[in-house]
Protein backbone atom coordinates (compact mmCIF):
# COMPACT_ATOMS: atom_id res chain seq x y z
CA UNK A 1 0.00 0.00 0.00
CA UNK A 2 1.11 3.55 -0.67
CA UNK A 3 1.91 6.04 2.05
CA UNK A 4 -1.58 7.51 2.71
CA UNK A 5 -0.10 10.98 2.88
CA UNK A 6 1.80 10.74 -0.39
CA UNK A 7 -1.08 11.78 -2.66
CA UNK A 8 -2.00 14.63 -0.33
CA UNK A 9 1.39 16.20 -0.97
CA UNK A 10 0.69 16.35 -4.73
CA UNK A 11 -1.37 19.32 -5.90
CA UNK A 12 -4.65 18.73 -7.79
CA UNK A 13 -3.22 20.68 -10.73
CA UNK A 14 -0.18 18.42 -10.92
CA UNK A 15 -2.40 15.34 -10.79
CA UNK A 16 -4.56 16.73 -13.60
CA UNK A 17 -1.47 17.33 -15.75
CA UNK A 18 -0.23 13.80 -15.12
CA UNK A 19 -3.67 12.36 -15.94
CA UNK A 20 -3.74 14.22 -19.26
CA UNK A 21 -0.18 13.26 -20.18
CA UNK A 22 -0.91 9.63 -19.32
CA UNK A 23 -3.89 9.38 -21.66
CA UNK A 24 -2.15 11.23 -24.48
CA UNK A 25 0.75 8.79 -24.20
CA UNK A 26 -1.55 5.75 -24.11
CA UNK A 27 -3.59 6.92 -27.10
CA UNK A 28 -0.45 7.60 -29.12
CA UNK A 29 1.04 4.19 -28.47
CA UNK A 30 -2.21 2.38 -29.15
CA UNK A 31 -2.19 3.94 -32.62
CA UNK A 32 1.52 3.27 -33.16
CA UNK A 33 1.06 -0.32 -32.06
CA UNK A 34 -1.80 -0.80 -34.51
CA UNK A 35 0.25 0.62 -37.38
CA UNK A 36 3.51 -1.14 -36.47
CA UNK A 37 4.81 -3.76 -38.87
CA UNK A 38 7.70 -4.85 -36.66
CA UNK A 39 7.88 -8.61 -36.33
CA UNK A 40 8.30 -10.03 -32.80
CA UNK A 41 10.84 -12.59 -34.00
CA UNK A 42 13.27 -9.75 -34.76
CA UNK A 43 13.94 -9.35 -31.03
CA UNK A 44 14.74 -12.98 -30.21
CA UNK A 45 18.49 -12.84 -30.72
CA UNK A 46 20.83 -12.05 -27.84
CA UNK A 47 23.35 -13.62 -25.49
CA UNK A 48 22.00 -12.59 -22.09
CA UNK A 49 19.08 -13.95 -20.07
CA UNK A 50 15.85 -14.28 -22.08
CA UNK A 51 13.08 -11.81 -21.30
CA UNK A 52 9.35 -12.43 -21.71
CA UNK A 53 7.11 -9.37 -22.12
CA UNK A 54 3.63 -9.35 -20.57
CA UNK A 55 1.60 -6.19 -21.34
CA UNK A 56 -1.41 -4.84 -19.46
CA UNK A 57 -5.10 -5.16 -20.20
CA UNK A 58 -6.14 -3.94 -23.68
CA UNK A 59 -2.47 -3.55 -24.59
CA UNK A 60 -0.83 -5.40 -27.45
CA UNK A 61 2.86 -6.25 -27.20
CA UNK A 62 3.86 -3.23 -29.31
CA UNK A 63 2.56 -0.97 -26.52
CA UNK A 64 5.74 -1.86 -24.60
CA UNK A 65 8.05 -1.18 -27.53
CA UNK A 66 10.22 1.43 -25.73
CA UNK A 67 11.13 -1.18 -23.11
CA UNK A 68 11.44 -4.01 -25.63
CA UNK A 69 13.90 -2.01 -27.70
CA UNK A 70 16.02 -0.98 -24.70
CA UNK A 71 16.11 -4.54 -23.34
CA UNK A 72 17.06 -5.98 -26.73
CA UNK A 73 19.71 -3.32 -27.27
CA UNK A 74 21.24 -4.43 -23.96
CA UNK A 75 21.78 -7.92 -25.38
CA UNK A 76 18.73 -9.81 -24.14
CA UNK A 77 16.60 -11.97 -26.43
CA UNK A 78 13.05 -10.67 -26.01
CA UNK A 79 9.98 -12.89 -26.36
CA UNK A 80 6.43 -11.61 -26.73
CA UNK A 81 3.41 -13.85 -26.22
CA UNK A 82 1.47 -12.83 -29.30
CA UNK A 83 -1.47 -15.16 -28.52
CA UNK A 84 -2.36 -12.85 -25.63
CA UNK A 85 -3.44 -10.37 -28.32
CA UNK A 86 -4.93 -7.43 -26.33
CA UNK A 87 -4.76 -9.27 -23.02
CA UNK A 88 -8.48 -9.48 -22.20
CA UNK A 89 -8.40 -13.04 -20.86
CA UNK A 90 -8.80 -13.92 -17.20
CA UNK A 91 -5.51 -13.94 -15.31
CA UNK A 92 -5.28 -17.77 -14.98
CA UNK A 93 -6.04 -18.27 -18.68
CA UNK A 94 -3.48 -15.67 -19.73
CA UNK A 95 -0.93 -17.21 -17.37
CA UNK A 96 -1.40 -20.59 -19.09
CA UNK A 97 -0.45 -18.98 -22.41
CA UNK A 98 2.68 -17.47 -20.85
CA UNK A 99 3.67 -20.84 -19.36
CA UNK A 100 2.99 -22.52 -22.69
CA UNK A 101 5.27 -20.03 -24.47
CA UNK A 102 8.06 -20.62 -21.95
CA UNK A 103 7.87 -24.37 -22.56
CA UNK A 104 7.49 -24.26 -26.33
CA UNK A 105 10.37 -21.78 -26.71
CA UNK A 106 12.53 -23.89 -24.39
CA UNK A 107 13.31 -20.92 -22.16
CA UNK A 108 15.30 -21.30 -18.95
CA UNK A 109 16.28 -18.68 -16.37
CA UNK A 110 13.76 -16.36 -18.01
CA UNK A 111 12.90 -12.95 -16.59
CA UNK A 112 9.39 -11.59 -16.97
CA UNK A 113 8.95 -7.88 -17.67
CA UNK A 114 5.32 -6.95 -17.11
CA UNK A 115 3.08 -3.92 -17.09
CA UNK A 116 -0.06 -3.47 -14.98
CA UNK A 117 -2.27 -6.60 -15.31
CA UNK A 118 0.81 -8.32 -16.70
CA UNK A 119 2.25 -8.26 -13.19
CA UNK A 120 -0.69 -10.29 -11.89
CA UNK A 121 -0.35 -12.73 -14.78
CA UNK A 122 3.36 -13.05 -14.13
CA UNK A 123 2.95 -13.68 -10.42
CA UNK A 124 0.23 -16.28 -11.06
CA UNK A 125 2.50 -18.04 -13.56
CA UNK A 126 5.37 -18.06 -11.07
CA UNK A 127 3.14 -19.36 -8.28
CA UNK A 128 1.12 -22.01 -10.07
CA UNK A 129 2.41 -22.80 -13.54
CA UNK A 130 6.18 -23.07 -13.36
CA UNK A 131 6.96 -26.58 -12.04
CA UNK A 132 10.23 -26.71 -13.99
CA UNK A 133 11.36 -23.33 -12.59
CA UNK A 134 11.83 -21.75 -15.99
CA UNK A 135 11.21 -18.26 -14.53
CA UNK A 136 14.03 -16.73 -12.55
CA UNK A 137 12.23 -13.53 -11.52
CA UNK A 138 9.92 -10.73 -12.63
CA UNK A 139 10.18 -6.97 -13.06
CA UNK A 140 6.72 -5.37 -12.96
CA UNK A 141 5.79 -1.77 -13.76
CA UNK A 142 2.67 -0.27 -12.16
CA UNK A 143 1.16 -3.64 -11.28
CA UNK A 144 -2.07 -3.62 -9.18
CA UNK A 145 -0.85 -6.22 -6.70
CA UNK A 146 -3.36 -4.91 -4.12
CA UNK A 147 -6.05 -4.10 -6.69
CA UNK A 148 -7.60 -0.74 -7.49
CA UNK A 149 -10.62 0.78 -5.76
CA UNK A 150 -11.70 2.24 -9.11
CA UNK A 151 -12.41 -1.24 -10.46
CA UNK A 152 -15.77 -1.38 -8.70
CA UNK A 153 -17.05 1.36 -11.02
CA UNK A 154 -16.05 -0.45 -14.20
CA UNK A 155 -18.77 -2.07 -16.31
CA UNK A 156 -16.51 -4.54 -18.09
CA UNK A 157 -15.64 -7.78 -16.27
CA UNK A 158 -12.10 -7.53 -17.67
CA UNK A 159 -11.63 -4.38 -15.56
CA UNK A 160 -13.67 -5.32 -12.49
CA UNK A 161 -11.20 -8.12 -11.76
CA UNK A 162 -8.85 -5.46 -10.39
CA UNK A 163 -11.07 -4.87 -7.38
CA UNK A 164 -9.20 -5.20 -4.05
CA UNK A 165 -12.00 -7.60 -3.06
CA UNK A 166 -11.50 -9.89 -6.05
CA UNK A 167 -10.94 -13.44 -4.82
CA UNK A 168 -7.87 -14.03 -7.00
CA UNK A 169 -6.28 -10.71 -6.02
CA UNK A 170 -6.80 -11.52 -2.35
CA UNK A 171 -5.44 -15.03 -2.81
CA UNK A 172 -2.28 -13.87 -4.56
CA UNK A 173 -1.71 -11.05 -2.06
CA UNK A 174 -1.49 -13.70 0.67
CA UNK A 175 1.18 -15.61 -1.27
CA UNK A 176 4.44 -14.05 -0.10
CA UNK A 177 6.96 -16.80 -0.84
CA UNK A 178 7.97 -15.58 -4.31
CA UNK A 179 7.77 -11.83 -3.65
CA UNK A 180 11.53 -11.72 -3.08
CA UNK A 181 11.93 -12.65 -6.76
CA UNK A 182 9.88 -9.65 -7.90
CA UNK A 183 10.93 -6.05 -8.52
CA UNK A 184 8.00 -3.62 -8.49
CA UNK A 185 8.54 -0.28 -10.23
CA UNK A 186 6.11 2.65 -9.99
CA UNK A 187 5.93 6.44 -9.88
CA UNK A 188 4.75 8.98 -7.29
CA UNK A 189 1.23 9.03 -8.74
CA UNK A 190 -0.73 6.39 -10.62
CA UNK A 191 -4.15 7.60 -11.81
CA UNK A 192 -5.43 4.04 -12.13
CA UNK A 193 -4.01 2.43 -9.01
CA UNK A 194 -4.43 4.75 -6.02
CA UNK A 195 -3.40 1.87 -3.74
CA UNK A 196 -0.01 1.89 -5.40
CA UNK A 197 2.23 -0.99 -6.49
CA UNK A 198 4.28 -1.63 -3.35
CA UNK A 199 4.60 -5.39 -2.85
CA UNK A 200 5.64 -6.68 0.60
CA UNK A 201 8.90 -8.59 0.48
CA UNK A 202 9.70 -7.47 -3.07
CA UNK A 203 12.28 -4.97 -4.29
CA UNK A 204 10.13 -1.83 -4.50
CA UNK A 205 11.48 1.13 -6.49
CA UNK A 206 9.74 4.48 -6.96
CA UNK A 207 10.83 6.55 -9.96
CA UNK A 208 10.19 10.28 -10.44
CA UNK A 209 8.12 9.54 -13.56
CA UNK A 210 4.38 9.58 -12.80
CA UNK A 211 1.48 7.94 -14.59
CA UNK A 212 0.27 4.44 -15.33
CA UNK A 213 1.22 4.40 -19.02
CA UNK A 214 3.66 7.25 -19.62
CA UNK A 215 6.17 5.73 -17.22
CA UNK A 216 6.76 3.01 -19.85
CA UNK A 217 8.25 5.57 -22.21
CA UNK A 218 10.46 7.32 -19.67
CA UNK A 219 14.17 6.63 -20.34
CA UNK A 220 14.75 6.24 -16.57
CA UNK A 221 12.35 3.29 -16.52
CA UNK A 222 14.19 1.53 -19.33
CA UNK A 223 17.57 2.18 -17.70
CA UNK A 224 16.38 0.82 -14.36
CA UNK A 225 14.90 -2.30 -15.91
CA UNK A 226 18.12 -3.02 -17.82
CA UNK A 227 20.08 -2.55 -14.58
CA UNK A 228 17.75 -4.95 -12.76
CA UNK A 229 17.99 -7.49 -15.58
CA UNK A 230 21.76 -7.53 -15.29
CA UNK A 231 21.85 -8.13 -11.54
CA UNK A 232 23.16 -11.58 -10.56
CA UNK A 233 20.51 -14.23 -9.98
Amino acid sequence: MRDPGADARISPLQKAVWWAQDYVYAAGWQVRGFLSRVQPASFRNGTRAPVVIIPGVYENWQFMMPLIQAIHDAGHPVHVVTVLQRNKLKVPDAAKLVAQHLEEAGLRDAILVAHSKGGLIGKYTMLSLDPEHRIERMIAVCAPFSGSRYARYMLLPSLRIFSPRNALTLQMSRELAINSRITSIYGPFDPHIPEGSVLPGATNIELPAAGHFKILGDPATARLIVEQLNLPA
